[in-house]
């Protein structure tokens, strides 16, 4: 991959690679009422884990980087099911329109300025869309530059997937995308396809390496906010509609050091409330041991303005969502979480050859058309 974050490929900046690709302060009561309206409009409306995707370049399909394992070891009792590339049709995922049952906790958390860390200013908490996402229920893909049509079409019906994840932007996203136009979107979604529309916003700031954008603590904040509006911008442009669910994609980092948790998660709760405000779901791509981690902590303690989906990073082989989910039972639950299990498998279906991610998927996808 090219030297910045782009593709999944980019794992865990522990002193190895580049990775390519706390909390808000109290809310007042009043708040809290607008962020339990917005989950309950969802009910009723029914670390050397880092991404394979920084290292070199690829800019032609089927081309990856080196994978680093997942830090977090594979659980002995969760059995390996990876889809192999040789997996019957009969496996392609089907799409589901339920919708969650369970929104992630969002109530009001404790302020980092208590914790002696820098601060975001108080912000009123923005309600989520009031209908439900669509979601997708089957297995996934990501590669790094999305595929031509020839290839999708050569693969619907005939690979194991039902689902595509595309980098829609980002100034880390690090690989071109000349297929990508609201016409690819529009043909693939058109023959069955369900997009997942993935931004690399910016990175931590204790992340080792370089990113064209990182963020600091007094800029959490404000970049949340131009990053989050920007992802809406470029899913709009694709044809992507407002109900779309939008993933922020976070790349590894030491969630031990407080100072930057603090401004990671200040951070995506801005992007997050900035995509609720324009009518979209947000998503969170993050690795089990470090990014994912970090905001399920939070979540673990009741934190506002959190992912609504979260699809982690935990390369066991495990093809679910329930068994490999290494955070609390009942958070994200409710057809909200994906699994990326697997990594740079070259697979070939119809003629057509790519080497892809796999995913495990049971979660909110764009709205197309």
């Amino acid at each position: 991959m090219e030297s910045h974050v782009s593709h999944h490929r980019a794992r865990e900046s522990s002193g190895r690679r580049r990775p390519r690709n706390r909390r808000a302060v109290l809310l007042s009561a009043a708040a809290v009422l607008v962020i339990g309206s917005g989950a309950a409009a969802l009910a009723a409306a029914g670390s050397g884990d880092e991404h394979p995707a920084a290292a070199p370049a690829a800019t032609a399909e089927g081309a990856a980087g080196t994978p680093v394992p997942d830090g977090s070891a594979a659980s002995s009792a969760v059995p390996s099911t990876s889809a192999s590339a040789s997996a019957s049709p009969s496996a392609s995922a089907s799409a589901s329109a339920s919708a969650s049952t369970s929104p992630s906790a969002s109530a009001a958390g404790s302020s980092p300025a208590a914790r002696g860390t820098a601060a975001a200013p108080p912000a009123a908490p923005v309600a989520k869309p009031g209908t439900a996402p669509v979601t997708f229920t089957g297995l996934a893909f990501d590669t790094c530059t999305a595929p031509g049509l020839a290839t999708m079409n050569a693969w619907q019906g005939t690979s194991p997937y039902g689902a595509a994840a595309v980098y829609i932007g980002g100034k880390n996203r690090g690989c071109a995308q000349p297929q990508l136009t609201a016409n690819w979107v529009k043909s693939v979604s058109s023959s069955g396809w369900k997009l997942v529309p993935l931004y690399v916003g910016a990175q931590p700031p204790c992340q080792t390496g370089s990113s064209p954008e990182k963020l600091t603590a007094d800029t959490a904040v404000p970049l949340g906010t131009t990053d989050g509006n920007d992802a809406v911008a470029k899913a709009a442009a694709l044809g992507m509609r407002p109900g779309s669910t939008l993933y922020l994609d976070v790349e590894a980092y030491n969630t031990a050091d407080t100072s930057c948790a603090d401004a990671v998660l200040a951070y995506v709760q801005s992007w997050n409330r900035a995509v609720h405000g324009s009518g979209y779901w947000a998503g969170f791509y993050g690795f089990a041991s470090s990014s994912a981690a970090g905001i399920a902590k939070a979540a673990g303690e009741n934190a506002p303005d959190l992912p609504d989906a979260m699809w982690y990073a935990r390369y066991d082989g495990a093809a679910d969502t329930t068994g490999s989910f290494p955070f609390a039972a009942g958070l994200w639950s409710g057809h909200r979480r994906a699994h990326q299990y697997q990594i740079n498998q070259k697979e070939s279906y119809g003629g057509a050859t790519v080497t892809v991610d796999r995913n495990a998927w049971d979660a909110p996808v764009a709205v197309v058309g």
